[in-house]
């Protein structure tokens, strides 16, 4: 999964120097790239410190972090834009689409009026991955953030400009699970 150094080392430089937030990029087939991003939310909020957190592709409200949301208020909020119910990654169409655009023209909103110390934007790779947003306008985004503000990138299939544009890149494997999958209240959901 890494990717060739040549390349990464010649694109890097583009954005060396420039004083902006850091960006970190969670992505891989394994469990838990949200989870990560969400341990950065717990640690900002036990510092008194906001966090937004806007989810690309998800509705679903019975996960833990979202039904915390009214106890960790004013640090701590989230949002989603996705079309309830599960349709899987190939039967994404224009509705997905256009609640992606949404969705980041609402992190974009964000970044300016609310100035969070860290803003999440999980499952933002599936979008990115799937063609529902324009990846240069993300870019653009990252490469542009004010240094006050942090920026957590998760989901599977991270396009390559997105490893080149990240301060910090996590690939989440695998290596092991039980042959019946149980998804967990508290942990996997």
């Amino acid at each position: 999964m890494p990717r060739k150094n040549k390349k990464r080392k010649k694109i890097k430089k583009e954005f060396d120097g420039k004083k902006r937030g850091m960006v970190y990029l969670y992505t891989g087939t394994g469990a838990g790239k949200t989870t990560n991003a969400l341990g950065i939310a717990m640690r900002c909020v036990g510092h008194r410190q906001k966090v937004v957190v806007i989810q690309f592709l998800k509705w679903w409200k019975k996960t833990g972090e979202y039904k915390i949301r009214n106890r960790l208020k004013p640090y701590y909020e989230i949002y989603q834009f996705g079309r309830k119910g599960w349709i899987g990654f190939k039967n994404l169409d224009e509705r997905d689409k256009k609640l992606s655009e949404r969705a980041f023209k609402f992190a974009k909103k964000v970044v300016k009026e609310k100035k969070p110390h860290v803003l999440i934007l999980d499952e933002i790779n599936i979008a990115l991955h799937r063609k529902l947003l324009d990846k240069k306008e993300v870019i653009d985004f990252l490469m542009n953030l004010p240094p006050t503000t942090d920026v957590v990138l998760t989901g599977r299939y991270a396009p390559e400009e997105l490893w080149d544009a990240a301060d910090f890149v996590n690939v989440i494997v695998d290596n092991k699970h039980p042959k019946k999958l149980i998804a967990k209240k508290g942990i996997q959901y």
